[in-house]
């Protein structure tokens, strides 16, 4: 199990770990297949399906969205790179990081993780890869993740109503919405705030 978790963790070759940990090449590549097959035979247990808010959902904060999956965002973690690649991971704020996309159920269990993007990725940037990976991020005919307003407003994606106030701190100290727009808004940021949640878990 050690030579599985240290070949995953930090991808190094067979015969870097048979001279670590003082074993065949044949030992490493035998006990790495019996780790990842039971792995694999686990992934029922493992692997988080995320359950659509049902039509009966009394939940305050999922009971407005039926067929919501979960909630999408992205989030930046800051990374050390070469100065040669430091423009392409510079974001917006100024700090070198990695732009990360995740998507987690209502009960902030992740179901999909994308890692690796330059910091300078918009989201939208970032989820249309997702889409079109090969082990894509699949949202059924139906069913959608509420995200934020750097996402676009497409099938299986909900995004909020801009120009109106969205974000849960605007709503503390007894402030009511506006409108029907900063209703839904309102809402929305209190159920796509799980993923903020999650991040902060993290």
């Amino acid at each position: 199990m050690e030579m599985f978790l240290h070949i995953l963790a930090h991808h190094v070759k067979n015969r870097v770990i048979k001279f670590q940990f003082m074993r065949s090449g044949e030992t490493v590549n035998k006990y790495f297949h019996n780790v990842l097959h039971s792995v694999i035979r686990l992934h029922g247990e493992l692997l988080k399906r995320s359950e659509p808010v049902p039509e009966n959902s009394t939940d305050e904060r999922w009971k407005w969205f039926k067929n919501c999956l979960g909630a999408l965002d992205g989030t930046h973690v800051k990374v050390r790179v070469p100065i040669s690649e430091k423009p392409k991971y510079r974001n917006r704020k100024g700090d070198i990081s990695t732009n990360v996309l995740g998507v987690c159920s209502q009960d902030m269990q992740f179901i999909y993780v994308l890692p690796g993007w330059e910091g300078s990725a918009a989201d939208g940037r970032v989820l249309r890869d997702a889409i079109r990976r090969t082990n894509s991020l699949r949202v059924p005919h139906g069913y959608y993740y509420p995200v934020d307003a750097g996402y676009t407003n497409c099938t299986g994606f909900l995004a909020p109503f801009r120009g109106q106030g969205y974000h849960l701190s605007e709503w503390r100290n007894g402030r009511q919405p506006n409108s029907p727009q900063e209703f839904y808004n309102m809402k929305h940021s209190s159920a796509r705030n799980v993923i903020e949640r999650c991040f902060g878990v993290i």
